[in-house]
């Protein structure tokens, strides 16, 4: 049971979002998420992980004319996405459900998707100091399921020529390669800079795959996040007004 839930926005406004007012709270991670999936009206994606439904919001907004279903082991999230799809206008078009990767809900048919996105945990459980907000915890520290087992299920998941797109932390890139190769091409890395000079490392990364392609890997010129105090114009666009990402 959440005892405090807050009411907060996306994209400016655009997007309602009730969340717990402690643990792990969405910020921007799944608003550029969202913004590179290539979904157009008719399709169908699943975000694995879904919280409180964040990422699906923000692409139910840009793509008025997509069908959103989302995966989440804390009931009480699934709750909260519930009521998020209804305050926003989405009834119907987002379906979210409780379940994990080893126990996924039998309507998630394999191979179903058009696209499928996820927001994994960003901590291995064995390097990890889990926080001590059960709810954050799980959100961020790995646990049965570790990295290879969330790829593994996404690429279950997607249909064929079906794309995967994943947010994770820079330093755990081998491994998200890794879990891919042999499965999906095409490959992209969209490299997250935390300021446009240069001058700091990436800490986040997009990746985005094709289930079953067989072009080179590239790599992005990606997206400056800040400069001069603020977001960059190109941000700005995407965490503020929804636009899409050119992956």
């Amino acid at each position: 049971m959440i005892d405090d839930i807050t009411e907060d926005s996306l994209l400016d406004g655009r997007v309602i979002l009730r969340q717990p007012a402690e643990g792990y709270r969405a910020a921007i991670d799944p608003v550029l998420l969202a913004a590179a999936i290539p979904a157009v009206d008719g399709e169908h994606v699943l975000d694995v992980g879904s919280g409180v439904g964040a990422a699906s919001l923000c692409l139910a907004y840009r793509v008025k004319g997509c069908r959103l279903y989302g995966v989440e082991v804390q009931r009480d999230l699934v709750r909260l996405a519930v009521d998020n799809a209804a305050l926003n206008g989405f009834k119907g078009r987002i379906d979210m459900m409780v379940g994990d990767l080893t126990r996924p809900p039998p309507r998630l048919a394999a191979g179903s998707f058009h696209h499928v996105m996820s927001n994994p945990p960003f901590l291995d459980a064995e390097r990890a100091r889990p926080s001590p907000h059960g709810m954050k915890a799980i959100a961020t520290v790995e646990t049965s399921a570790d990295l290879a087992a969330w790829i593994d299920f996404c690429i279950k998941m997607v249909r064929y020529k079906g794309t995967i797109t994943v947010i994770h932390r820079a330093d755990r890139l081998d491994e998200l390669l890794a879990a891919l190769r042999g499965r999906a091409g095409g490959l992209v890395l969209y490299p997250l800079w935390p300021t446009a000079d240069g001058g700091r490392p990436a800490k986040r990364v997009i990746v985005h795959a094709i289930k079953g392609g067989s072009a080179p890997l590239r790599l992005s010129p990606g997206l400056a996040l800040h400069a001069n105090g603020g977001y960059t114009a190109e941000a700005d666009a995407v965490l503020r007004e929804g636009a899409a990402l050119a992956i």
